[in-house]
């Protein structure tokens, strides 16, 4: 079993973590898994950015022991560049706010 303290949060900061994971769960990049007895994940954390925005953050390195390894490289921007070299119209690249891609 995993369990590991979880970090302190502000009643602003667990807003902005709902929030986050309701955005997270909407996009499916994460999903619900219900009732779970073996792992207990920690309160994530959020960083205040340069831009006053708040960022998502979280120490989920021994989580590694419980996931499947999904072999998919990511694909690399020049590589999706250049198969874009001679489109005459580009309608829209989305990188998932520059982390997030599937």
């Amino acid at each position: 079993m995993l369990r590991r303290p979880s970090y302190p949060a502000t009643l602003e900061n667990r807003k902005e973590i709902i929030k986050h994971f309701s955005n997270l769960l909407k996009t499916n990049l994460i999903r619900n898994t219900g009732q779970n007895d073996i792992v207990e994940i920690p309160i994530p954390i959020l960083i205040t950015s340069h831009d006053v925005k708040f960022r998502f953050c979280g120490y989920f390195r021994a989580l590694n022991t419980y996931t499947k390894a999904f072999r998919f490289p990511i694909p690399r921007i020049p590589h999706s560049l250049n198969k874009l070299e001679k489109s005459k119209y580009i309608k829209k690249m989305d990188w998932m706010k520059d982390f997030h891609q599937n």
